[in-house]
């Protein structure tokens, strides 16, 4: 497998992934939440093909390119149920604060506990694993393959996301975070605008 950390400008700086198949240059990109040129061109200039957008949450720094994206791949973009909300109320995704309301109308809804594959290799996959607390919606995208997690903002390295946006919740974060810790020592965690870090370092961190 392919992981590539790509950094976006907005009005924050926010982590795109690009998470692809080797042997098929076929993948998902996680949280584009800016510069679509940018991201377009990347995946150009590696001669992959993005078969689906995946959102961790439904705040509008990890999905302002999505529309541009998606229409120009034609291609869906997944979220937890929860985040219907957020991606088409700008008092939810915070846009309305930020310069610009972002409503996206077009979303694709996968649960907890589904996963998604590409179509070109069903066994490169991604599981859904809701951890709510940062916003209802937020979930984890776990390859338990390989022990790759993307963990938007609910825990960064050496810190953990907040809760008082709308939907936040001190009690569902500390749950989501404890399930994240429960995952297998090795396993790497991106997120939305942190380094990557591990599972046994926040452990460690914590106390777990």
């Amino acid at each position: 497998m392919i992981l590539q950390r790509l950094p976006v400008q907005g009005v924050f700086q926010t982590n795109a992934y690009f998470y692809v198949d080797e042997s098929s240059k076929h993948g998902f990109l996680i949280d584009p939440g800016a510069e679509p040129e940018k991201l377009a061109s990347y995946v150009q200039t590696q001669g992959w093909t993005i078969e689906k957008i995946l959102l961790t949450h439904g705040h509008f720094d990890h999905t302002e390119a999505v529309e541009a994206l998606s229409n120009r791949w034609e291609i869906p973009y997944l979220i937890h149920p929860n985040g219907k909300v957020y991606l088409e109320n700008p008092d939810y995704n915070l846009s309305r604060f930020c310069g610009a309301d972002i409503v996206l109308t077009h979303a694709t809804y996968t649960d907890d506990g589904n996963t998604t594959a590409l179509s070109v290799n069903p066994s490169f996959q991604l599981t859904w694993l809701h951890t709510p607390g940062h916003t209802t919606d937020s979930s984890v995208l776990y390859d338990t393959e390989n022990h790759v997690a993307f963990v938007g903002d609910t825990i960064f390295k050496g810190s953990i996301g907040r809760t008082d946006f709308p939907g936040g919740n001190e009690r569902q974060l500390a749950q989501s975070i404890r399930q994240i810790l429960s995952l297998p020592p090795q396993t790497m965690l991106y997120s939305g605008h942190s380094l990557p870090t591990d599972v046994q370092t926040e452990r460690t961190r914590y106390g777990f």
